[in-house]
């Protein structure tokens, strides 16, 4: 770009030299132009001594519903602040009203990151933005800055069904929740994950921030600068609507948000054809769960609790009972399935039923047998597992009959196990769960299984802090990797407890007669899983069980939002460990697995097959792949209301989440504003001075570069 502009910088120059004078004038446009391209290439190296970068940051965006935008963002070119780091209460004054030197940005210790702290800063002009760091330990009061009645609306219980029991009337199942994460702040925040990385702003703030004997520090200060502007405004129906037109008019149209949307992951204890119709008389058993969750920064969702201890524990039931020698004679059918952005009011379920109701499903509503659905089981007190069930729709005589044999099979089959289920009461509603979407759409028997009778176990729930500590995770000091992954917990034995449990339940449900001791969920399995989605996704396991052109979903540390490009990797992730621990190995070349429909006896209809890594040659480097044939399937997550451009829509989800230009933070130093004036008024003087020189140099031209005449010519 600088040679282009110089170039047509110099024309002028150029056209009014004369033919005889070449040199003088190519010497000059030489001598601009290796100075603009000099500056180019320094540009970064002076970029570098400027600025200290922060790698390791995730930011607050913006999500919007049908009427609310929350979240954060930075003006468009970032916001800048002098860092004042906040460790104590105390020290907010000096943001708030003592400080010479605002607006500031906040280095935050991550104990103080709550909704009273922050609704101070959100209410004053002296604040630019927050960098926030993890507490550790973990708050021991709890930190959760999610609903205190989570999804909200958009379950079963409303003025029309169960009035007594819609908003949380009856019982508040999430006591510790802020609501900070729906919130609107109109300045970045950032969590900082890297300790080194806040230990360099903390010198910074120490060498240069720190007042001196009573009186405010002198300049050059620490400053910070956030970039995260968000494109999208107001709600999902304003943002649509401009995504909409802008795709409609414009040849190049600007999206400025996206519909939060991934994949469901299902599979059945017996094929089913995929693309058709399952018959009306077959009754068909479903086992549910969420595989997301969510925090305040984005991408930032460990969700050990909320989400993985019953996924993984669905995972593990899913092993055992296709283990069985005679689950292909059972009476009734058995789906296993994991729903997607559940956290946003249901997206994965609710996208289900619809699909269900308009026969873009195998199953119909009328093939559901029964529903049981597993909550979160991890922090269960004197190994007690509670059985939610609806108590509106138990009024029907026939449903009553039905959800009372399924809690006597559950409870009976936790005989001699470790776990105690117990009813949480008739009286008591279903807490915030999938199978509400299919009670709004139908009167189904049905459980929920969970640690909480009332309010919840976890005191993380939706936070940075639900991590594998939150649920009791404990490994012995200096195991290496694989140790590691192999090693089991007692976590990992508490959760094939329940699991074991629910298989068994799930045998005889199905119609299953013979001995159910023999059906154990593997422990060994559990502590592989627990460690893959919770600590290392990049592992051995994990790496011999998937295709390889999608290896590189293998990232370091777990995460478990729905984001907007799909499928997310704990949607790939659950996809193939569920082929992995229910699917066979068959016998087929690596173009047979890819392509089974040229395969006579492959029958795709009703199986998946796929082509994945396996494990290491233990004499070569290489790995050794193989096909696996599964029941395994993936439907669409996304909410009806983008199907049916019901953007405003109270009866379906309608999260979106904003569009940005970047997201980045770095530290420098800020000189006075006086200094910064000086600075400029001395660089517009000699800009000034420059063009004016170079007016009089170009205007004599011939005069100063003319080439004195040869003594010897002759002039007639």
């Amino acid at each position: 770009a600088g040679r282009a502009w110089g170039s047509r910088g110099m024309e002028g120059a150029a056209g009014s030299c004369r033919a005889p004078l070449p040199a003088p004038c190519g010497l000059l446009r030489g001598l601009l132009l290796a100075v603009l391209a000099a500056g180019s290439c320094q540009g970064n190296s002076v970029e570098r001594k400027i600025y200290i970068p922060l790698n390791k940051t995730a930011p607050c965006v913006r999500l919007l519903n049908a009427t609310h935008q929350i979240g954060c963002q930075s003006s468009i070119s970032g916001d800048t602040g002098v860092i004042h780091v906040v460790e104590k209460e105390e020290d907010l004054n000096w943001v708030l009203a003592d400080g010479p030197h605002p607006p500031y940005m906040i280095l935050l210790d991550g104990s103080l990151f709550n909704r009273r702290v922050m609704l101070q800063l959100k209410g004053t002009s002296r604040v630019s933005g927050l960098a926030v760091t993890v507490a550790k330990p973990s708050p021991p009061q709890g930190f959760s800055p999610g609903l205190k009645c989570p999804n909200d609306g958009f379950g079963v219980y409303s003025k029309d069904y169960g009035p007594q029991f819609a908003h949380c009337n009856k019982t508040v199942w999430n006591p510790v929740g802020s609501g900070l994460s729906y919130e609107d702040f109109d300045f970045p925040i950032f969590l900082l994950e890297d300790a080194n990385e806040t230990q360099v702003i903390k010198q910074c703030y120490q060498d240069h921030n720190v007042p001196r004997d009573g009186s405010g520090p002198e300049y050059p200060l620490c400053a910070m600068q956030l970039f995260s502007h968000m494109h999208a405004v107001t709600s999902t129906v304003t943002c649509m609507r401009r995504s909409s037109l802008q795709s409609t008019f414009s040849i190049n149209p600007e999206v400025v948000c996206d519909p939060l949307l991934d994949y469901n992951v299902w599979s059945t204890l017996q094929p089913i054809n995929s693309s058709g119709k399952v018959d009306p008389e077959k009754e068909v058993i479903i086992v549910a769960t969420r595989i997301d969750s969510h925090s305040f920064f984005w991408n930032i969702a460990p969700g050990a609790e909320s989400a993985v201890s019953s996924f993984v524990t669905h995972l593990a039931a899913a092993e055992a009972l296709h283990k069985v020698s005679d689950v292909h004679l059972l009476q009734r059918n058995i789906m296993f399935t994991f729903f997607q952005g559940e956290t946003f009011d249901y997206i994965g379920s609710s996208r289900m039923v619809y699909d269900m109701e308009k026969d873009k499903f195998p199953l119909r509503l009328d093939n559901i047998h029964s529903f049981v659905e597993l909550n979160q089981v991890a922090l269960r007190n004197d190994s007690i597992l509670w059985m939610h069930t609806d108590p509106v729709s138990r009024m029907n005589e026939s449903v009553e009959v039905q959800v009372r044999n399924l809690l006597d099979i559950l409870s009976n089959s936790s005989v001699g196990a470790n776990v105690t289920l117990q009813e949480a009461g008739y009286s008591q509603p279903l807490p915030p769960s999938s199978f509400q979407r299919f009670l709004r759409a139908r009167h189904i028997p049905g459980v929920v299984l969970t640690d909480h009778k009332t309010a919840f176990q976890n005191r993380y729930y939706q936070s940075m802090y639900d991590t594998p500590e939150n649920i009791r995770m404990q490994y012995p000091e200096g195991l290496s990797p694989e140790d590691t992954l192999e090693y089991v917990t007692g976590t990992a034995k508490s959760l094939a407890e329940v699991a074991t449990v629910v298989a068994r339940a799930l045998y005889r449900l199905a119609g299953g007669a013979n001995n159910t001791s023999a059906i154990q969920a593997d422990p060994k399995t559990v502590s592989r899983m627990l460690y893959g989605f919770l600590i290392k996704m990049n592992n051995s396991w994990f790496q011999s069980i998937i295709k390889p052109d999608i290896k590189g979903i293998l990232g370091d540390v777990p995460q478990h939002y729905v984001a907007v490009s799909s499928p997310v990797n704990t949607t790939y992730l659950v996809q193939y460990v569920l082929a992995n621990l229910t699917g066979t190995v068959v016998n087929l070349t690596k173009e047979e697995c890819l392509n089974p429909d040229k395969t006579p006896s492959s029958e795709k209809e009703m199986y998946e097959y796929a082509w994945v890594q396996g494990s290491l040659d233990p004499n070569s480097t290489s790995r050794v792949p193989y096909c696996v044939r599964s029941t395994v399937h993936l439907s669409k997550a996304l909410s009806p209301a983008f199907e049916l451009r019901q953007w405003g829509s109270t009866e379906y989800s309608t999260w979106t989440e904003s569009r940005w230009k970047e997201i980045r933070a770095r530290i420098f130093l800020v000189a006075s504003k006086e200094l910064e004036i000086i600075t400029l008024v001395v660089g517009i003087a000699i800009l000034i001075f420059s063009l004016l020189a170079t007016y009089f140099i170009n205007a004599k031209a011939d005069v100063l570069f003319s080439i004195p005449r040869d003594p010897g010519a002759v002039a007639y």
